[in-house]
C-alpha cells in the first residue's frame, strides 16, 4: 500500500487538471479504510445548475470517469436534489449524513474546490462503514488541501491572464484528450483517460468520435475600437466579450482566448444545427449589449467539426476561414465552415473518418 507522501508525490506529478480528481480518489480509497469515493461538480446551463459526478472509486476496483463535454445535461440531478452536498457548498465544512444509526454507515461530505480560483463548485463525498477518526479526516484534509494548491496552479498556468479564460496553450494540451473515444467504466475508463495525457499523437488521432465541434469567434473592427477608445477600453471590451461567452455557452464547453480579439469553443453536440444556435445566441448577446464608452459592438464566429485527420491548428484554421467569410461579407455573422464548402463556397473537401464527400 503506498504512503501518504507517495500519494502526495502522485498527485502533484499531473499537468493535466483532469486527472487530478481521479488520483485524488484513488489515494483516499488506497489510505483509509472507506467504502467509496465520489467528486461531484456543479455545472450550469441556461442559468439552471446540476450535479456532475465527475469521478467516482470503490473499494473493490469499481468506478467511473465522466467527461464533462459529454454529459446529457438534462440527465444530472438539480442542486437541491442532493440537499447535503448543497449544505456542504453552503456551509463550506464538514457535512455528515448517517443513515443508519449515529454509529453505522454514513457519507461525509468535503468542500473541494471552494478554495480554488474561477469560482469552481464541487464536493468530495467519503463513503464509509461507520464514523470517520480523527486520523482519517486529517488525511482527508491533507489531500484536499493538496488537491486545491496543485488544481489552482494547474488553472492559472492554463488561463488566459487578462480574461481568465483558458489559453492557446491548454487548447493545444488538451485537444486530443477532450475529443477521445467514449470511455469505459471501472478501471477500463481510469485506463483511458491515463492513456489520454501519454499517447504519442499519431497513435491519438484516429481515435476521435463524431460529434466534436471547435468555433472561433473574431469581435468586428476591434483595430477602430482600440484606436478611437484606447488601450484600456479596447482591454474592457475582450474581458466584457469573454463574460458574454461565459453566460452564453454552457459551463462544460470549453471557452479559449486565442490572443487579440480572437476566441474559440470546444465543444460537444449531437448536431450541427444546435452548434449554430449556441454561437448564433452569443453573436445576438453581443449584438444587444450596451459596451461602455464604446456602444455597439459585434463579432463573427464560424465553426467546424473535429475529424480524426485533425490537430489543433488545423480545425482552427477551418474555423477562421469561415470567420473571413463572415467579416468579408458583412459582418455580425456566423457561418460553418462544412456548410460554405457544402455551397461550394470554398474549395475543400469534408472528410468523415477516411472518407471524402466531396
Amino acid at each position: 500500500m503506498a504512503t501518504l507522501t507517495e500519494h502526495i508525490i502522485k498527485l502533484t506529478d499531473h499537468r493535466d487538471r483532469e486527472l487530478l480528481e481521479l488520483t485524488l480518489c484513488k489515494a483516499l480509497i488506497d489510505l483509509l479504510r472507506i467504502d467509496r469515493v465520489v467528486v461531484a461538480r456543479v455545472v450550469s446551463e441556461e442559468g439552471i445548475k446540476r450535479w456532475l459526478e465527475v469521478a467516482s472509486l470503490d473499494v473493490r476496483g469499481g468506478g467511473k470517469v465522466v467527461d464533462p463535454l459529454r454529459v446529457e445535461f438534462e440527465t444530472l440531478r438539480e442542486l437541491n436534489d442532493e440537499r447535503d452536498r448543497l449544505r456542504c457548498l453552503q456551509t463550506r465544512s464538514l457535512v455528515e449524513y448517517a443513515w443508519a444509526g449515529e454509529e453505522g454507515p454514513r457519507i461525509s461530505y468535503i468542500p473541494l474546490y471552494a478554495d480554488s480560483a474561477h469560482d469552481d463548485e464541487g464536493v468530495i463525498e467519503v463513503h464509509s462503514g461507520s464514523p470517520l477518526a480523527l486520523g482519517q479526516l486529517q488525511v482527508i484534509d491533507d489531500m484536499v488541501h493538496v488537491f486545491r494548491n496543485m488544481y489552482r496552479l494547474l488553472a492559472y498556468s492554463d488561463r488566459d491572464a487578462l480574461t481568465g479564460l483558458l489559453n492557446r496553450k491548454s487548447l493545444d494540451d488538451t485537444f486530443y484528450s477532450a475529443v477521445l473515444e467514449e470511455m469505459d467504466h471501472g478501471l477500463e475508463g481510469e485506463t483511458a483517460v491515463l492513456e489520454a495525457s501519454v499517447l504519442p499523437v499519431s497513435e491519438r488521432r484516429h481515435r476521435v468520435p463524431p460529434n466534436y465541434w471547435l468555433g472561433t469567434a473574431s469581435v468586428d473592427n476591434f483595430g477602430v475600437i482600440n484606436d478611437k477608445s484606447g488601450h484600456l477600453i479596447a482591454e474592457e471590451v475582450l474581458l466584457l466579450v469573454a463574460r458574454i461567452m461565459n453566460n452564453t455557452f454552457r459551463t462544460y464547453d470549453r471557452i479559449y482566448r486565442l490572443g487579440g480579439e480572437q476566441f474559440a469553443v470546444l465543444m460537444h453536440c449531437p448536431d450541427e444545427a444546435l452548434v449554430l444556435a449556441a454561437f448564433e445566441r452569443f453573436r445576438a448577446n453581443m449584438e444587444k449589449f450596451n459596451f461602455p464608452q464604446v456602444g455597439r459592438v459585434t463579432a463573427c464566429a464560424g465553426f467546424t467539426r473535429v475529424t480524426a485527420e485533425d490537430s489543433p491548428s488545423t480545425t482552427l484554421e477551418r474555423a477562421e476561414r469561415a470567420v473571413d467569410y463572415a467579416q468579408r461579407n458583412g459582418r455580425n455573422q456566423v457561418y460553418s465552415h462544412d456548410d460554405l464548402v457544402r455551397k461550394g463556397l470554398f474549395g475543400d473537401t469534408i472528410k468523415v473518418g477516411a472518407v471524402d464527400l466531396f
